[in-house]
């Protein structure tokens, strides 16, 4: 044989056994899948783009029909929640007697098994209850948002669903029986999966954590493929999501951007109502004209957006989005027009315009304070009565008087009003500032909140003789800045004296006699604006070395990637604690932790507010560690700030709830108003771009209103005030 022509048929062998050799490989790899579902299931869609193959069928029958004995069979829930997935005994027959692998979701029809009609979820969360699923532990807590299940009776459920508290781990176990709660199991005899809900609504639906999931739907494919394949941890791009990962090289500008980006929320959102958009408040909390300021029944403040395009400032801005997310990702509005959001974001659209020159922002500025203090009818402004000076909470809300909430407009107030370099809030923010300090206590302490029938009943005097200690920066601190505020413009002594005294008391308690309200990390953040301007106007050693302390306790909590981690006080000193059992669960106001140690921040309470002490605390001392935490902090907001091409109402938001372990939107959801995924108006929405804006700038609060001229006026009011 020639030798030529030997060496290619050896070469010609070798090929094709190499050839023969990879594609039993692949074979072997390749899982065999067949899907019952819609062209839009998320399941469908993220298994094609992670370039795994499957065979998609309409019906159930048709998957069973044509998959080849021995594969794998996924029948998924198109018609979710309203209908059950419909599946009858011949289908489950032939399956049997192909010997098919099946997972079945929310299905109509289980031999052996009893079937009752689907209930939401309401409180309740999806619990691991098994050890089966690899990188999940028992008692590990699922979000599946807008849960609807079927309940069933089963023993083992892999998860299950319950109301259980806890921030990633139920940490008192599961109410009740599991078996009635059952969310994934295998069925007896056939080893099938079962899901009572549709797991595969997973991207719609932004189920969480995203790990938790990847290792669910992990499972549930190896399992339906069979022993010879393996698949991987899908992958997907969240709908909603950071702007930027931890590591992630932040572009130039990125901050001039996520101010932008935070400030076109508003507008993409509709929280600035229209003229209609009065109409749909009016409308949904049965205000009219006669009954505009009574208390409006407790009902619940969530719902749809409004119909009406977004306005312009001249009827306000509503309070923002709650925590709960819909089964199409959506999140419904909360309908109050809050005092101290239109105040506090008065401030972020009039920087806005200073930083850009946008035009809109300053109109939007200037029209949030006019609704405000003048045509909204929250503004006490009769002096004849004890509450003049005050604001109410809400339209329909007269009980509750918080000098917290009054501060936040007033800093609002001061901002924009020198940004705008107007004079026409001048006596309005002195009566503001008046009003609250006139009925604060001889101490300097005004209490968690007045009652505004009692303030009527007893007039202000009463309350400015009260003996009354308050420990808790929640309340007190913010107003004490606004004090020495007034101070610095008028020469007023009083102002100074009653805070100092205050600031005093509450720094020489620190931090053992300290109350706190969701935690203690948000008291030591609000003590750093007062300690900031106290020394702006009086500057002393033990003032500095005051706030030095408290920065330097935050500091030893916050991350490398600029988070400031959440963290409890004594538990017996706080009034928002978190649950002490599942009964207890989003049953009130909670923290977003359930122990220290649990890695997330909370942007509602904690970072928005520190984030401006910050910055002012380094206009005051010059100290580079404030810079330094500042930088840090800014670095985290931008790259957490909302991402979502599909819900464009809440891209450029900052969700409460952020865990900087895990890189996601995630927290204990356990507080009843606002949880996790809820973003507020004006204490998240307003401070953050604020003071990134003021940071572009090089700016701070102090200096941008230095030159106020409350002062003209202030002898006159301030005698009729406090004669």
């Amino acid at each position: 044989m020639n030798r030529k022509f030997y060496l290619r048929g050896k070469l010609l062998t070798c090929v094709f056994l190499i050839v023969t050799f990879f594609h039993g490989c692949s074979a072997i790899r390749q899982p065999k899948l067949f899907l019952s579902c819609s062209e839009s299931n998320d399941l469908y869609n993220v298994l094609l783009e992670n370039n795994i193959q499957c065979n998609r069928l309409s019906t159930p029958s048709e998957a069973v029909e044509i998959a080849a004995p021995g594969s794998g069979v996924l029948i998924l829930a198109d018609d979710y929640p309203e209908r059950t997935t419909p599946i009858d005994s011949s289908v489950l027959r032939i399956a049997k007697d192909k010997r098919l692998r099946l997972y079945i979701e929310y299905p109509s029809y289980l031999p052996g098994i009893e079937m009752s009609a689907p209930m939401p979820t309401i409180l309740e969360r999806v619990v691991v209850t098994s050890d089966s699923i690899l990188n999940l532990e028992k008692m590990q807590i699922l979000a599946l948002h807008d849960c609807w299940y079927i309940p069933v009776r089963v023993k083992d459920p892999i998860l299950s669903v319950s109301k259980v508290a806890g921030f990633d781990r139920a940490i008192y176990g599961l109410n009740g029986n599991s078996e009635a709660g059952a969310i994934l199991f295998k069925l007896p005899e056939t080893g099938w999966l079962v899901s009572t809900t549709k797991l595969s609504h997973f991207v719609t639906a932004r189920y969480a954590p995203k790990k938790s999931m990847q290792a669910i739907w992990t499972f549930i494919l190896n399992e339906t493929a069979g022993q010879d394949v393996t698949i991987p941890h899908l992958e997907w791009n969240p709908d909603v999501r950071p702007s930027f990962e931890r590591d992630e090289e932040l572009p130039a500008g990125a901050a001039r951007l996520a101010v932008r980006r935070g400030i076109d929320w508003h507008t993409r959102a509709k929280m600035l109502l229209n003229i209609q958009g009065w109409e749909e408040y009016k409308k949904l909390w049965n205000l009219n004209d006669s009954n505009m300021f009574t208390t409006v029944p407790a009902i619940d403040n969530a719902a749809p957006p409004p119909v009406s395009e977004a306005g312009d400032g001249s009827f306000g801005v509503l309070e923002g989005i709650a925590s709960r997310v819909n089964s199409d990702g959506s999140q419904p509005t909360r309908w109050w027009l809050r005092s101290d959001s239109n105040g506090e974001s008065s401030l972020a659209f009039a920087l806005s315009w200073k930083m850009d020159g946008d035009t809109l922002s300053k109109r939007i500025a200037g029209n949030l304070l006019d609704w405000l203090y003048f045509r909204s009818g929250l503004f006490q402004d009769d002096s004849l009565k004890s509450n003049w000076g005050l604001l109410y909470w809400a339209p329909g809300n007269a009980q509750a008087l918080y000098q917290d909430n009054d501060v936040k407009a007033i800093l609002g107030c001061i901002g924009t009003s020198a940004i705008l370099n107007s004079d026409r809030w001048n006596d309005i923010l002195v009566k503001n500032i008046l009003g609250n300090f006139r009925t604060t206590g001889v101490n300097g302490f005004r209490g968690q909140r007045l009652e505004n029938p009692r303030v009527l009943k007893l007039g202000w005097k009463y309350y400015m003789n009260r003996n009354i200690i308050q420990l808790q920066p929640h309340y007190e601190a913010w107003a004490w800045s606004s004090y020495l505020w007034l101070y610095d413009k008028t020469g007023w002594n009083p102002l100074l004296e009653k805070t100092r005294n205050a600031i005093t008391m509450m720094m020489k308690a620190y931090p053992s006699e300290w109350r706190w309200t969701n935690g203690i990390q948000q008291e030591r953040g609000r003590m750093l604006l007062p300690l900031a301007w106290l020394i702006q106007v009086d500057d002393r050693p033990e003032y500095r070395e005051w706030l030095k302390m408290i920065a330097s306790d935050m500091e030893k909590c916050q991350d490398v990637t600029g988070a400031i981690r959440e963290e409890l006080g004594p538990l017996d000193h706080g009034d928002m604690a978190p649950p002490v059992s599942n009964e207890t669960y989003g049953t009130g106001e909670a923290p977003l932790i359930q122990t220290n140690g649990d890695c997330v921040s909370d942007l509602l309470y904690t970072c928005n507010f520190t984030f401006l002490g910050l910055n002012e605390a380094y206009a005051a001392t010059g100290d580079d560690q404030y810079k330094r935490m500042a930088d840090k902090l800014a670095d985290f907001l931008i790259r957490i700030q909302v991402k979502s091409e599909k819900h464009t109402e809440l891209d450029g938001g900052w969700f409460r709830a952020f865990d900087f372990n895990q890189w996601e939107y995630w927290g204990s959801n356990a507080d009843s108003g606002w949880g996790a995924w809820s973003i507020e108006t004006g204490w998240t929405q307003a401070w953050i771009p604020t003071v990134l804006a003021m940071r572009v700038m090089n700016e701070n609060l102090w200096d941008l209103s230095a030159k106020s001229q409350v002062n003209k006026n202030f002898e006159q009011i301030r005698h009729k005030m406090m004669p």
